[in-house]
């Protein structure tokens, strides 16, 4: 069993302001490999595509894996041996299909466990955290508190991301590419379709793959020439603002719960395949590919130094002296799903009033 009290630095106010971690990544090709970052839709001046920011001076910078991509390929790990005997494992039932709370995009806010049964616990551990009690939430979600959530369909509560990472590319150069789909008959030459009479039947037939699609000039992928890097934080300043209420002592086993589930995330090794095309490795190039430092409020740095399997032992024994929350399975509610949408009647009518 290890000394529960070895990490308590973490947690204490002297201790490090974060634990700061980055890593020099390659494509699976080598550093002159084209990859394929995330498109995205236009809008608000976004002309859609990649996002690459252009500064007025220094390099440009290509997002490859934003915040919220990240903590949503980390945290499903909660759900796989030997880390889901961390956290509890919360499944709602919707059809045919059961969706564990980890996976669910806005974690303990999400629609679907806001409609299900949970809905008054999660509900009330939220009115808790508002009033400065997260042990509550802790005890159904506590990776809702690592990797941040908002009840921003009920009561607003928040919660910071205790853990962030980002994967960006630097001085980058965008590609295209062209492709032509040939059809495997030449269906209206042959006489074996009719010529399409309108544009609407004309582009049904492009859809449907009977005539000739020619694709010009779309995504191509990037080359990054000044590498590629993520960056990932463990603010524990944020960790130590976590509270049980008034009891000091169950605040203290409420931190080390969340120092140790943090602490696992951070360690682990997330796979760098994030999409067809951008399969990512440390860059074994480089003298050091890896570094993590304790960051300390004066600036100082020291090196971070514990290894995953030792996080984990200690996290397994914060789990069991917080008190691991019931694991169950539960079902959407339908019912419930149709009131939110509705809504509050009162409260809709008081908006309308002030807008008045």
């Amino acid at each position: 069993m290890p000394d529960m009290t070895v990490l308590d630095n973490y947690i204490s106010e002297s201790g490090p302001a974060a634990i700061v971690l980055r890593d020099e990544l390659v494509p699976v090709e080598g550093p002159d490999g084209v990859f394929f970052p995330p498109t995205y839709a236009k809008g608000d001046e976004f002309p859609g595509g990649y996002n690459i920011d252009v500064p007025s001076t220094g390099v440009n910078v290509c997002l490859v894996d934003s915040v919220g991509s990240q903590a949503n390929r980390i945290e499903p790990m909660f759900g796989r041996e030997p880390y889901s005997k961390l956290v509890p494992q919360i499944c709602i039932r919707a059809g045919e299909k059961t969706v564990n709370l980890l996976e669910a995009g806005h974690r303990a806010g999400d629609a679907i466990v806001r409609c299900s049964s949970l809905q008054k616990e999660l509900h009330d551990a939220f009115l808790a955290l508002l009033k400065g009690d997260a042990a509550p939430l802790a005890s159904i979600a506590p990776t809702s508190l690592v990797f941040g959530v908002w009840d921003s369909r009920d009561t607003q509560a928040k919660a910071p991301r205790l853990l962030a990472s980002t994967i960006r590319a630097y001085d980058v150069r965008r590609l295209t590419r062209s492709a032509q789909y040939v059809p495997a008959v030449e269906y209206v030459k042959d006489n074996v379709l009719d010529e399409p009479s309108d544009k609407a039947t004309k582009d049904a037939y492009a859809e449907r793959g009977f005539v000739h699609v020619p694709a010009s000039g779309s995504h191509g992928g990037i080359i990054a020439a000044g590498g590629i890097r993520r960056e990932a934080t463990f603010s524990l300043a944020a960790l130590r603002l976590l509270s049980a209420g008034s009891d000091g002592e169950r605040t203290k086993l409420l931190r080390r719960y969340g120092l140790g589930i943090g602490l696992t995330a951070f360690t682990s090794n997330p796979s760098g395949y994030l999409r067809q095309g951008c399969n990512l490795v440390l860059d074994g190039s480089k003298p050091q590919p890896r570094r993590v430092d304790e960051v300390y409020p004066t600036g100082e740095r020291k090196p971070f130094t514990l290894l995953h399997g030792a996080v984990l032992e200690y996290a397994a024994e914060a789990a069991k002296a917080f008190g691991l929350g019931a694991s169950r399975t539960v079902d959407f509610d339908k019912e419930s799903a149709r009131k939110d949408i509705v809504g509050d009647p009162e409260k809709r009518g008081k908006g309308k009033k002030a807008k008045s």
